[in-house]
């Protein structure tokens, strides 16, 4: 194996000590331990004597410039004193932005036992809403479960998932908070943590078709199955994907590309309860990786499971930026050009990344025609992939 390309047991150790806290996550996360917290926040001068009533001496415990109205919660009538706290540190601090959400570890009283808590302000204007006018309403809202680490993982599903329960609080009036709102407010665990654990259960050894269209950026159609796990495989996809981590005129190219060739699309059929996956192109980087979650399942939290993907995706860019650099080497030496040849053959991801780095070097004659060499002692070897059924004829 080239000095140049980690090993994949290695990627795999590599997680492990990136995730070497798993144990903490597990004894952290016990059964139940996900909780909500939703607060309007006024500032001085906004408090009506309602709210003191409803939330208590919030003034004398949030101190003179703002006050907390708590407006619905699941966590222990004891507990919530210790959460106010300090969200109201973090107020006083200016350190909370509209719709910014943050991540960090809150101790709610128990000795030795602390929770990750993602908590994010809002700021709810109605649709006629002009200015001047009186202030729009604010809300504090409190994601807790897990550790500080394990839900900083999501942190970009949680800010997706606030979005849609800001356009609800835009939307209720006040005596109807907790029926519209309430339903959201609990389902933010099962709706943004769990798709990646619940992918994994479902899919199995089939996974890694999944891994491999997201990396592809092949498009998959799912039939006959319920609505829960449509977005499941959306977010895994999503998650699964190179966005963010390769520039976006790739991401464009490479979805072309990917409906311009024949595989066209995936199907995931739900006909009989268990996925079916028809035109599904898998490969040996992802059935390795395939491995290492089911592996896992047992004893793998859905906070491990997203260091895991995480993991995975760190992998792919890591091999992606070596052939890079062999290429830009084999553009005056032949045996750079055997190396990037090696490297493929042995990473077990060769089409993927030969298709990558071929849209990044459309542009670059001498880079595009080792591309191309490449290519053609890859197909006289063999693409390392792996095909599910083929399409029905019919």
């Amino acid at each position: 194996m080239l000095a140049v390309q980690s090993s994949f047991a290695e990627s795999v150790d590599g997680d492990d000590v990136r995730s070497d806290d798993g144990g903490d996550e597990r004894r952290a996360e016990r059964p139940g331990d996900n909780y909500y917290c939703l607060y309007r926040y006024q500032q001085a001068g906004g408090v009506s004597q309602q709210d003191e009533d409803e939330s208590g001496a919030v003034g004398s415990q949030c101190g003179e410039d703002f006050s907390l109205s708590l407006m619905d919660t699941n966590l222990a009538a004891e507990s919530e004193p210790e959460l106010r706290g300090f969200i109201a540190k973090r107020l006083s601090r200016g350190a909370m932005f509209e719709g910014m959400g943050n991540v960090a570890s809150v101790d709610l009283g128990y000795p030795e036992y602390t929770l990750g808590c993602y908590y994010c302000l809002i700021q709810c204007k109605p649709e006629d809403y002009t200015e001047p006018g009186p202030p729009s309403p604010e809300y504090i809202i409190c994601f807790l479960g897990g550790t500080e680490k394990g839900l900083d993982l999501f942190r970009l599903e949680l800010d997706c998932y606030t979005e849609g329960i800001k356009s609800k609080l835009q939307a209720a009036q006040v005596h109807d908070l907790q029926l519209e709102i309430r339903a959201h407010l609990s389902c933010w665990y099962e709706d943004s943590v769990l798709p990646i654990h619940r992918m994994v259960n479902l899919f199995q050894e089939k996974l890694a078709y999944l891994l491999h269209a997201a990396l592809s950026y092949t498009p998959v159609d799912v039939i006959n199955s319920s609505e829960q796990t449509q977005n499941d495989i959306r977010r895994f996809l999503s998650s699964a994907g190179l966005q963010g981590l390769v520039q976006e005129g790739t991401m464009t190219s490479l979805c072309i590309a990917m409906t311009e060739r024949q595989q066209r699309s995936v199907t995931v059929d739900f006909r009989d309860g268990q996925p079916e996956l028809v035109n599904a192109v898998s490969n040996r980087f992802c059935e390795n990786w395939m491995q290492v979650f089911i592996n896992s399942y047992d004893g793998g939290s859905p906070f491990l499971f997203r260091q895991k993907l995480e993991n995975f995706k760190l992998k792919v860019i890591q091999d992606m930026n070596n052939l890079k650099r062999l290429i830009r080497q084999a553009e005056s030496s032949h045996y750079a050009l055997f190396r990037c040849y090696n490297f493929l053959k042995n990473c077990g991801n060769d089409d993927l990344l030969l298709q990558i780095v071929k849209v990044e070097h459309t542009e670059m004659p001498e880079a595009r025609s080792v591309v191309q060499v490449l290519e053609e002692f890859i197909h006289e070897e063999g693409f390392s992939v792996h095909y599910s059924k083929p399409p029905n004829p019919s």
